[in-house]
């Protein structure tokens, strides 16, 4: 006969430390997206609450008049600040996305650790901090003052100072997308395993080719995400508009000429108004802001999901 296991308190029935520690930092983690969640939605419910009374009173005259020159004024719209973000947003994104990518792919996958890409990384970093006002006075001094002092005037007649247009808004924009961009992607492309490469490679394809049809497409995703990311930024920046975009009231369908507006430019404006119409035409443009922000990030995600489908 077999001699019995000695009888001991059973370890199984009393849970481990390491499920005693887990269980904590769930619990922990659960509190820290609560305590980030409730501040969100106060203002969400906030701005749609306050902002939907105004935006949708009015239907669709709020989304298509014009900015009413008088600030007290009540009623509508916001349709030339809606054209004007559209425009700036769409020309910062056309400026940043491109450049930020392919400097993300000579980073990760050419320069490395050399000491250029060293410099790029860290100018990139240190572009991550630099405030949004900066932004709007070097575009403000650039492009804004400096071509106007340039150019010939009459004489005993003052140089234009005032060279607004939405492009002015667009530059200024991209300068505060480009390093979110930049990060971002090369953080996706890092996530690319190298077998992937490497199976490229041994099929005979060039490093280049590789890159397109191989490496990016697996990026996509993160590299869209990071884009939106940028432009939801970027939308919301009000700083450096002031300085390069201008405050008009009518409709401007131009990028180079002619000072334009933005709903963050006319959100600011009129919340710091005293007059109780110019404030709730802020709520209604806050509104606004969000609704095309959720649209335009909706949109793209159907885009990139179908495409992910197809391939």
């Amino acid at each position: 006969m077999t001699a019995a296991p000695p009888t001991g308190p059973d370890l199984r029935a009393r849970p481990s430390w390491r499920a005693t520690k887990s269980a904590i930092m769930l619990g922990l983690m659960g509190l820290a997206v609560v305590a980030v969640a409730l501040p969100l939605l106060a203002v969400l419910a906030s701005v749609i609450s306050r902002g939907a009374h105004v935006a949708f009173h009015d239907f669709p005259a709020f989304f298509t008049h014009t900015v009413p020159v008088v600030s007290r004024k009540a009623g509508p719209g916001m349709g030339p600040a809606i054209l004007g973000t559209l425009l700036v947003t769409g020309g910062a994104t056309a400026i940043a996305v491109p450049l930020g990518v392919l400097g993300a792919i000579y980073l990760h996958e050419y320069g490395g650790a050399r000491p250029f890409a060293r410099l790029v990384r860290f100018l990139a970093t240190v572009m991550t901090g630099v405030p949004s006002v900066v932004m709007g006075l070097f575009v403000y001094l650039v492009w804004t003052v400096t071509p106007q002092l340039l150019a010939t005037t009459p004489p005993g007649e003052d140089p234009e100072l005032h060279g607004y247009s939405a492009f002015g808004g667009a530059m200024a924009l991209a300068c505060l997308m480009l390093p979110v961009v930049i990060g971002s992607t090369e953080q996706m492309l890092r996530l690319v395993p190298s077998s992937l490469r490497e199976a490229a490679y041994a099929l005979g394809a060039s490093k280049s080719r590789t890159i397109l049809t191989v490496v990016v497409p697996a990026a996509l995703p993160g590299i869209v995400s990071g884009a939106l990311l940028a432009v939801a930024r970027a939308a919301g920046e009000t700083a450096p508009l002031l300085f390069a975009v201008g405050a008009a009231t009518d409709w401007n369908p131009h990028l180079f000429t002619e000072a334009n507006t933005a709903l963050s430019v006319q959100i600011f404006g009129n919340a710091t108004s005293a007059f109780p119409a110019a404030q709730e035409r802020a709520w209604g443009a806050a509104l606004t802001l969000v609704l095309l922000t959720f649209l335009l990030t909706l949109v793209a995600r159907v885009v990139i999901a179908r495409r992910a489908r197809r391939s």
